[in-house]
């Protein structure tokens, strides 16, 4: 008797917990297939800290074929999910095409950068969802302070040191907050002429980090002004240029860096899978079902997942609840080939939320115990600790290298920023010139489109040339 074929689709939180707590619960009596674009998974709340040059890329992966005992890595991006014909058809990294069959499905999709129709962000922005982005971001604002400091035009100068983020959510609060140390201490190295960096923080909502509790939005608020982050709630931007940006109040703002943290949306594979969507995400039952596929699970941002605390709502789309669905799957996954224990619905508990806002500082609120300063930033930084699947002593040990040697400010020139476009599916990959591009615009999905911004034309160069790339 053949044993039963599970295919994991994406190995961000929910897909990666999925397929270890498979792994453990199957014991070698089903087939595990993880199909995944890169060979890792990826700490995302680490990201801003590979940005500011804290850690090394590497420090916030973890090697699937080197974690997952008994599960099969395949190399690619799916394209297709026929549910009829129970099978997965993907593209792997070489332009080759496949084909998964399988008796359980777990989509674990995730999401994409979340666009607004405004003008000129598509072409003039970029993400940060993924090590390309992160990387790119780091040559990139490593580069304007140094042709600053060469510039002998004021204005020109000012423009270059001039940082704009875009959403006072979770990423961008951190990543302004660590990307402001990292240019001041760039600026030290590099001495401005009568010009100081300057980092904009921007958001629609009226005040920082709106999803998280009160206290710890007013702790974040006060940290990031007392270093210098122009924080301006209830402004966006209307429309971006190669100069700068328009704000919504009619202020122009010189600048050659915007970032783009407004937010995701699920990866657009689910819409084409055909199954009811609420706001784009797979509607699942609480045991992470889809409703008439019995055979097909969703979980993490991609997925739905009903709030059995607020009936009628939906878990919001977090790493917490991603992590803690994925592991439910895996279990009820196991439990329908009748290889583990009962099935059972998921229902999240709160911990408390912690932010890092680099340096030794930090908001956190474990167990509902407020907390800011030092004493916070050492319960983040225990806390990413604990949640890491592998690599624990690198990470902190390269924490430790940080804190007493100097700012390694160089540029790598490994990503350009055409190689890093905002309008992409796959975050996780850096464009490659002449390859087929897996934009995240749903009406390439299938869909009848939405409030997303129009594909960009050619991507403009916001880098100076570089001569070695001919």
């Amino acid at each position: 008797m053949s044993r039963p074929h599970v295919v994991i689709v994406g190995a961000g939180f929910a897909g990666y917990r999925a397929a270890r707590t498979l792994a453990r619960l199957t014991r070698n009596r089903a087939d595990i297939t993880l199909l995944n674009p890169t060979d890792y998974f990826l700490y995302l709340p680490l990201l801003p800290q590979v940005a500011a040059g804290i850690l090394e890329a590497r420090r916030v992966t973890v090697s699937l074929p080197g974690t997952l005992r008994g599960v099969r890595l395949v190399l690619g991006e799916a394209d297709h999910v026929d549910l009829d014909a129970c099978s997965v058809h993907y593209s792997d990294p070489e332009g080759g095409t496949g084909t998964l069959g399988y008796d359980r499905l777990v989509l674990c999709v995730g999401s994409v950068n979340k666009l607004l129709p405004v003008p000129g962000v598509a072409e003039h922005a970029h993400g940060f969802r993924g090590l390309p982005e992160a990387l790119y971001l780091r040559d990139h604002v490593t580069r304007q302070v140094e042709l600053a400091a060469a510039d002998d035009d004021p204005k020109s100068s000012t423009a270059r040191c001039t940082f704009v983020v875009v959403g006072a959510g979770y990423t961008g609060t951190e990543v302004a907050a660590h990307m402001q140390l990292l240019t001041d201490r760039l600026a030290r190295r590099s001495p401005l002429r009568g010009v100081r960096p300057r980092w904009l923080l921007l958001d629609v909502a009226d005040r920082v980090l709106p999803e998280l509790d009160q206290r710890l939005s007013r702790t974040a608020d006060r940290v990031l002004r007392a270093r210098g982050v122009d924080v301006r709630m209830g402004t966006s931007v209307k429309e971006a240029t190669h100069d700068g940006v328009l704000l919504t109040d009619g202020e122009f703002v010189p600048s050659r860096t915007l970032v783009w943290c407004v937010g995701v949306r699920p990866d657009p594979l689910v819409e084409v899978v055909g199954q009811p969507l609420e706001r784009g995400r797979l509607i699942v039952d609480p045991q992470l079902r889809v409703p008439g596929r019995p055979e097909v699970f969703g979980c993490g941002d991609a997925a739905a997942v009903p709030d059995l605390d607020r009936p009628g709502a939906f878990t919001p789309m977090t790493a917490q609840h991603a992590w803690r669905q994925g592991k439910v799957a895996g279990e009820n996954v196991a439990a329908s080939l009748g290889l583990g224990r009962r099935r059972r619905a998921y229902r999240h508990r709160d911990l408390g939320f912690a932010v890092d806002l680099g340096g030794i500082q930090g908001a956190a609120n474990p167990f509902g115990i407020p907390l800011s300063g030092p004493a916070a930033g050492a319960v983040t930084r225990g806390y990413h600790l604990a949640a890491l699947p592998a690599g624990r002593v690198r990470v902190a040990a390269d924490w430790l290298l940080d804190a007493v040697l100097p700012c390694q400010g160089v540029q790598l020139g490994l990503v350009r920023s055409w190689a890093v476009p905002l309008d992409t599916a796959s975050p996780e990959l850096p464009r490659v010139p002449g390859a087929p591009e897996r934009t995240g615009r749903p009406e390439q999905a299938g869909s009848t489109g939405g409030p997303d911004h129009p594909a960009p034309g050619p991507v403009r160069r916001t880098d100076p040339p570089d001569p070695a790339a001919g």
